[in-house]
């Protein structure tokens, strides 16, 4: 799975649309029906990587939410709601949301958006840690390991950071090519395996770290 995803509406039809679309895109999703649902969950759960709230619901609305979430936690937050005006967006991003999207929205759109967010979130994650030694410098899309820097071609920069990011879990090429390259890449998913040899080659002995699993894909280090 790709991320774990928080879904709070209080129209059904709206809960089983969302949760088909991002579960197609390989996200797991936990839907509820209002904003108090959505802090027992995040109250009782911490693997949440995204939240995306509806405005009108009852108990504790989107609003209300949103403060009581960014008062505790930085996790992305999603506006998916029928108020579609730039007031309310503002009023959306105020309250400390990410991004906003208006009902009627497209799917295209809301896997687009959800992707691109979780990217930015995980990159910024990977400037604020070293993973053994590797400190990623991401200016020169460089890392800097036992005190040689290695510089590397943007592509591998993000191909690194995705695995990363990703530890222990194993990505299939379809995966890589949707966070790395985008949902709408149509080119040939061989292009990973390409991309893979140039940055073991680059990376010297620490390519050891980047696993290759038959007809499955590729992973990065832990236990898979």
């Amino acid at each position: 799975m790709l991320g774990k995803i928080l879904y709070a509406d209080d129209e059904a039809n709206y809960r089983r649309l969302v949760k088909m679309f991002l579960e197609r895109a390989e996200y797991n999703v936990i839907t509820v029906s209002n904003g108090e649902e959505v802090m027992n969950m995040l109250n009782q759960h911490n693997d949440f990587d995204l939240v995306i709230l509806d405005v009108m619901m009852p108990k504790l609305n989107g609003w209300q939410a949103c403060q009581a979430i960014r008062e505790k936690s930085n996790i992305p937050i999603i506006m998916l709601t029928a108020l579609g005006d730039v007031t309310n967006e503002v009023n959306g991003i105020e309250k400390g949301a990410d991004d906003y999207i208006a009902k009627p929205f497209s799917q295209d759109i809301l896997i687009a958006r959800v992707g691109g967010l979780l990217r930015r979130v995980r990159q910024n994650q990977v400037e604020k840690f070293q993973d053994e030694g590797m400190i990623f410098e991401e200016s020169t899309n460089s890392i800097i390991f036992d005190n040689n820097k290695i510089t590397l071609r943007p592509k591998e920069y993000e191909l690194l950071i995705c695995l990363v990011l990703n530890k222990s879990i194993v990505l299939s090429r379809e995966q890589i090519l949707d966070k790395v390259w985008g949902y709408d890449y149509f080119g040939d998913p061989r292009t990973v395996d390409t991309h893979i040899k140039s940055l073991r080659a680059k990376l010297g002995h620490i390519s050891k770290r980047i696993k290759t699993l038959r007809n499955k894909g590729y992973c990065y280090r832990g236990a898979c």
